[in-house]
């Protein structure tokens, strides 16, 4: 017998590489073994999408609404389709290879989106930035930080929103609640 570790289990191709269908089981098994350990949760909620991101993990704990995260998925796709068109750097980038890709170095296209295009995305980004600068105003001199700041921690850096004050939850819901009526939802 050679020697080396021991093969793992599962289904082969003839030349003896294991299937792309094995390969996804063990990367999906890997997750869900470090959601359930991180996030406390049993096997079958470890399978929720939303445990992936920070705003996905306030709307699994029911501290945001079901709407609440679908604005904020809203928001989260139109700063990065506007980053992107723009040429604007990711707030943070996954990895260095990750970066090189979205910055155009690698896999872009050479053409330039249309003028209309640009500017449809310009004038909805600009809405919604209008919007949040509303709350802003509106809760100012409310307890904790501003609605755009936690917006953009939770939705745009993914930062964990778990353990935060009350008055900083209250206000990221009054800033979703406007993102919720901006994107008609």
């Amino acid at each position: 017998m050679a020697p080396g570790r021991k093969r793992k289990p599962g289904k082969r191709y003839p030349c003896g590489k294991r299937t792309k269908q094995q390969l996804e089981m063990d990367a999906m098994s890997t997750v869900i073994d470090a959601r359930r350990r991180h996030f406390g949760v049993t096997a079958k909620q470890a399978r929720d999408e939303r445990l992936g991101t920070a705003l996905g993990r306030l709307a699994f704990r029911e501290m945001i609404s079901e709407t609440q995260y679908q604005a904020g998925v809203a928001f989260a796709q139109l700063y990065q389709q506007h980053h992107t068109v723009l040429g604007l750097p990711s707030p943070s980038p996954r990895s260095v290879a990750g970066l090189l890709i979205n910055e155009g170095i690698f896999g872009t296209t050479p053409s330039e989106p249309a003028a209309e295009v640009v500017d449809k995305l310009k004038r909805r980004f600009g809405d919604a930035t209008d919007v949040l600068d509303a709350c802003d105003r509106e809760h100012r001199l409310s307890p904790g930080q501003r609605p755009t700041l936690l917006v953009y921690r939770v939705i745009c850096t993914d930062q964990d929103a778990m353990n935060w004050p009350e008055e900083d939850l209250g206000n990221l819901r009054v800033a979703l609640n406007a993102l919720v009526r901006l994107f008609r939802l």
